[in-house]
């Protein structure tokens, strides 16, 4: 079985920096992995790992206080941050909404636990962000964002270096996945027969205003020139795609994605769960990129 043992340097580095031996040990357990959320998302992960050989395993799920849910037999169910806390879970998925990453993770990032984020259109709100980095910073804890259901990220972190002029998003989608938003103000989505573009504007006017659709306009400001120079753009066709766009120093490129969606949930993508266990399979490799 191809087991991903964490690196033993990378415990070496840990404890030089001054931090205790048990919290290493704690913070690269493949096996004390928590999500927050029980949807189709976090399931989509959880039974993925089950059927791989990794040995990378989730084994407790944080749900809300007041909310339904249940969990399998061999997920632990905790109600509360605090509860969860004292599990010491190696790392913590985050799976269930803005609100959450608000909310929840924060406190853990403050008690020094390691936290995978999927939600990142919350972070179109600078406070929101600064909460969070403040709460890294004093407890510890490390953020890490998934790419979800886009991709070239890579591209735009590493040619905003030397400089980007222009970073554009278009997320284009059918009529039916713009119902109950601004769209529908705009359009009659029940009867178009052509593809119609609503949006134009920033990636801050984008999140706020189409939050479903935020988590692929965050990711590409985060990665490239931020919300208020992304330049963002919806239409409504056929299908689900993605398109990332960049100049600068660097030259130019360009990537479409045409997204599938889970097979057991059709309103949620399959790339953007498969973002989320690559990620955490990362966590526990010595090998990065």
């Amino acid at each position: 079985m191809a087991v991903l043992y964490p690196c033993g340097y990378a415990a070496q580095l840990y404890i030089a920096q001054g931090v205790p031996s048990e919290a290493v040990a704690m913070n690269l357990d493949p096996d004390k992995i928590a999500v927050i959320g029980w949807g189709a998302m976090a399931q989509s992960v959880w039974r993925s790992l089950i059927e791989s050989d990794t040995g990378v395993c989730i084994r407790a799920a944080l749900l809300r206080s007041n909310g339904p849910g249940a969990t399998p037999d061999e997920v632990r169910l905790f109600r509360s941050v605090d509860d969860l806390v004292v599990w010491k879970p190696s790392v913590v998925l985050e799976c269930a909404s803005h609100s959450a990453v608000r909310d929840a993770v924060p406190q853990l990032l403050a008690r020094g636990i390691d936290v995978i984020i999927a939600s990142i259109g919350a972070l179109a709100d600078q406070q929101v962000l600064s909460h969070l980095q403040a709460a890294s910073y004093a407890g510890g804890g490390r953020m890490t964002l998934v790419s979800g259901a886009v991709g070239g990220l890579d591209v735009l972190r590493s040619a905003r270096l030397a400089g980007l002029d222009v970073v554009s998003y278009t997320g284009r989608k059918p009529p039916s996945a713009w119902m109950g938003t601004p769209a529908e103000g705009l359009l009659d989505l029940t009867r178009l027969s052509t593809p119609q573009s609503f949006f134009h504007g920033s990636a801050t006017d984008a999140a706020a205003d189409y939050p479903k659709n935020a988590n692929v306009t965050a990711a590409v400001a985060l990665a490239g020139v931020g919300f208020e120079r992304t330049r963002v753009t919806l239409p409504t066709v056929p299908g689900n795609v993605h398109e990332v766009a960049a100049s600068g120093a660097f030259g130019q490129f360009q990537i479409t994605l045409a997204n599938k969606p889970l097979p057991t949930n059709q309103k949620t993508s399959w790339l953007a769960a498969l973002s989320i266990e690559e990620s955490l399979l990362r966590h526990f490799q010595c090998t990065n990129f």
